[in-house]
């Protein structure tokens, strides 16, 4: 069974190099195991989804430049997110300042082509049906 993300999550992007945490603010004054609880709208890029290290998508702008300019050979530059859009599916049956709660198997799409997953929610006790 799904279980409640919450502050200080553990998150992972198909592109990214290395693991970063999810930053929930106290907008929605839950709280889930002692930890602020997560909705899908616990998004924006630098303020919720922290830079995964380096990112290594071509349809990246600056990777796809410095690629060009080391003739060809793939080369990764920074990671500053792009996830314009909500989590998806998110947990329709609980909900979090009138918006689905963000379970561990929502995703969130960058708009650099990588995928945004939940490695570790946070939580241990609390499922989501």
């Amino acid at each position: 069974m799904p279980q409640q993300v919450v502050m200080g999550a553990t998150l992972q992007c198909s592109f990214g190099v290395t693991p970063s945490a999810l930053v929930v603010l106290p907008v929605n004054r839950v709280r889930c195991e002692g930890s602020i609880a997560a909705n899908i709208m616990d998004h924006e890029p630098l303020v919720n989804i922290m830079p995964f290290g380096m990112c290594t998508s071509q349809a990246n702008p600056e990777v796809a430049a410095a690629t060009a300019a080391a003739l060809g050979t793939p080369t990764p530059m920074p990671c500053v997110p792009a996830t314009l859009t909500p989590w998806v599916p998110g947990a329709v049956t609980v909900l979090l300042g009138n918006e689905p709660s963000l379970d561990n198997v929502s995703r969130c799409v960058c708009n650099w082509g990588g995928v945004v997953t939940v490695a570790d929610a946070a939580t241990r006790e609390t499922q989501i049906p």
